[in-house]
């Protein structure tokens, strides 16, 4: 097993490069980049108009040529695509992930100061999909046609068809703007200084509660039905029905044999999930006003701010990879019949 992890760690390097390299490349030749930004900032300034113009036909009147090449050295286009990479992977692997075009500031500064925000919703997320989804999946295998199952599956399935901005629209609009129930947006109140360690923890949850319920909204369903339909063809099985027929009690049956194999792909996609923890929903975080790591990642997107862009993808790649790493780990300790081999099965 120990000769596989290490294969697969291996792994993460070539990969990696992949991921970066091929993106890398796609911001060297789509349009509207930090260049075209500033020349378009300058025609405005010249021109005092809005405008839209086309830039490469009136660059020169705006910007001298000497001043476009200072611009492609400062930003990095006056080399070839991949010259550039170089350089930007031996940056990025002394730690330094360049400068934000559009904020003027170190990338890695800029993402930090989403990280709270983003590890805290991602976090708090995943413990209370897992905290109620396995409970309620293990409830309906169990109940299955039952009242109970039919009337969960009826709300289960409500929530998973309104997509979660929808969910975020309709809570912010009757329980923060009609009712006053809860704030209209942001991560902490504005005294949130002022308030002690107890208050803070409070604050931060009233203002969390309805990103929260929108966050989980679509995911309760997936998770739910999984481990549902993995106990129940479980408890359908042959060695289930053998331990059942020798005289087990069905309860010890069902949950020292049969939900330990039913959560063989909640395993699976555990590690998987790392990645989501800091990804966010952009949509979600504009609505309620959260700055967090998605609303990042879209603004730095449409602003063509390709060092943030390409710090962002950095984090999640890598979480990603060994997220990978850490599914297989997860179901080598659930299920004690994979055995990594070394031709890796």
């Amino acid at each position: 097993m120990t000769s596989y992890f290490i294969r697969r760690l291996l792994l993460v390097i070539p990969t990696f490069l992949g991921i970066t390299l091929l993106v890398f490349a796609v911001t060297r030749v789509v349009p509207g980049g930090p260049i075209e930004r500033a020349m378009n900032e300058a025609l405005l300034a010249q021109t005092d108009s809005a405008q839209m113009i086309d830039m490469n036909s009136v660059a020169g009147a705006a910007l001298s040529e000497d001043q476009l090449a200072e611009l492609r050295a400062y930003y990095g286009f006056d080399k070839p695509w991949h010259e550039s990479y170089v350089i930007w992977l031996g940056r990025v692997m002394q730690l330094d992930l360049g400068m934000s075009t559009r904020y003027t500031e170190p990338v890695w500064d800029i993402i930090k100061n989403r990280f709270p925000i983003s590890i805290f919703y991602g976090i708090t997320t995943l413990i209370l999909t897992y905290a109620v989804c396995i409970p309620l999946g293990i409830a309906k295998a169990l109940r299955h046609n039952s009242v109970f199952d039919n009337a969960t599956s009826a709300v289960v399935f409500f929530g998973y068809a309104l997509p979660g901005y929808v969910v975020a629209i309709a809570l912010l609009t009757a329980l923060a703007s009609a009712w006053e129930w809860f704030p209209l947006g942001g991560f902490v109140s504005d005294n949130f200084d002022q308030l002690s360690t107890l208050d803070q923890a409070i604050d931060i949850l009233y203002h969390a509660t309805l990103p929260l319920i929108a966050y989980l909204a679509g995911s309760f369903a997936v998770m739910t039905f999984m481990v549902k339909n993995s106990l129940m063809d479980n408890l359908s099985s042959d060695y289930v029905r053998t331990a059942i027929a020798k005289g087990m009690p069905f309860k010890r049956a069902v949950f020292r044999h049969a939900l330990r194999n039913s959560l063989i792909p909640v395993a699976t996609s555990f590690g998987q999930l790392i990645s989501v923890i800091i990804s966010g929903s952009f949509l979600i975080e504009k609505i309620f006003n959260i700055d967090g790591f998605g609303l990042l990642g879209f603004e730095s997107l449409v602003e063509r701010d390709y060092p943030v862009v390409m710090g962002i993808l950095v984090i999640s790649s890598l979480l990603f990879l060994v997220g990978n790493i850490l599914s297989d780990i997860c179901v080598a300790i659930v299920d004690p019949r994979v055995k990594f081999g070394e031709n890796g099965s």
